[in-house]
């Protein structure tokens, strides 16, 4: 039988594999870069922040309720791991406007294209990443909070820069008329709402129809039932060749999202309210996740959010 290369059992074996498939996309064939077209619409997010379901919302729309595919981002491709899977990212696809997946900045993207943009509380979004991450490179249970902690916040996941550079940076951009800036709690409290928003955004026309289809097909029961199209086949597949890792990671994506505040230890909530004040609040004016979010939902149409446990 082969021999496989263990999932990490600790961060000092999790930080070499993730320098490892660093490397393996960095020793990609060169590739064109992304020629962005003004009709083109990025997705965004930090990771864990709603990017899938943001994917599957748009490809949904556009397509009146294409299915046909084995990887959503083998339709919305995503920009930075394309050169790594051989795809064209410049290539046409299935239906207009053309979609793509990332994690990166404002800064880090070129510029000429519309951009949305989903943000996470940083507890929640941390605990999402530790969950997924599990299974796939982690050994389940091998890593505490508190280890896993240590990377995530000093900017060791996707765009490289970390999460609070990567909101900043999408806040600056608030007013501007080609970023649609969401929240996560917003998208999954009232979706039919959302649908309607990113049809507008992406100048999709959307009857009660097609937005009842997109309502369903972006449900947590429908992609569960589809999770084999959403758990990032392409890129397991790559892992398990360029790293040697055992086969038939869990990757999937879909999961029972929402809040996960119970789940951190009071130390590593304490880091992220004080991260926040020392990074966050100056720039935004706002003491905390929950305060900026209030803002975005009256400088938008409105959303019904569930209450924020205390």
């Amino acid at each position: 039988m082969p021999e496989f290369t263990p999932r990490a059992r600790n961060a000092a074996e999790f930080g070499a594999l993730m320098g490892r498939m660093a490397t393996a996309r960095a020793d990609a064939p060169p590739a064109p870069a992304y020629e962005p077209r003004p009709d083109d619409v990025i997705i965004t997010p930090y990771g864990k922040c709603g990017t899938t379901m943001l994917q599957q919302m748009f490809h949904q729309l556009r397509t009146g309720g294409d299915m046909d595919f084995d990887d959503i981002s083998r339709v919305v491709p995503w920009i930075e791991t394309a050169p790594a899977l051989g795809i064209d990212i410049n290539a046409p696809q299935r239906a207009n406007p053309r979609g793509f997946k990332s994690h990166l900045d404002y800064e880090s993207l070129p510029r000429g294209a519309r951009y949305v943009v989903a943000l996470r509380d940083p507890g929640d979004a941390f605990v999402s990443m530790l969950r997924f991450m599990e299974g796939w490179f982690i050994e389940p249970g091998a890593l505490t909070m508190e280890e896993f902690f240590e990377g995530w916040v000093t900017g060791g996941g996707p765009g490289g820069k970390g999460y609070w550079p990567h909101l900043l940076s999408w806040w600056a951009q608030r007013d501007n008329p080609d970023v649609l800036i969401l929240t996560y709690r917003g998208l999954t409290a009232d979706r039919a709402g959302h649908i309607r928003r990113l049809a507008e955004f992406a100048g999709i026309p959307a009857d009660d129809a097609l937005v009842d289809l997109v309502l369903e097909r972006t449900s947590l029961a429908y992609m569960l039932e589809h999770k084999d199209r959403f758990d990032d086949a392409m890129m397991r597949a790559r892992s398990e060749s360029s790293l040697g890792l055992p086969p038939g990671a869990d990757s999937a994506k879909v999961r029972v999202g929402g809040r996960h505040s119970g789940e951190l230890p009071p130390a590593l909530a304490e880091r992220l309210d004080a991260i926040w004040a020392e990074q966050v609040a100056p720039v935004t004016g706002h003491a905390s996740f929950a305060a900026l979010e209030e803002e975005l939902s009256r400088t938008r149409p409105p959303v019904q959010l569930p209450p924020i446990p205390a």
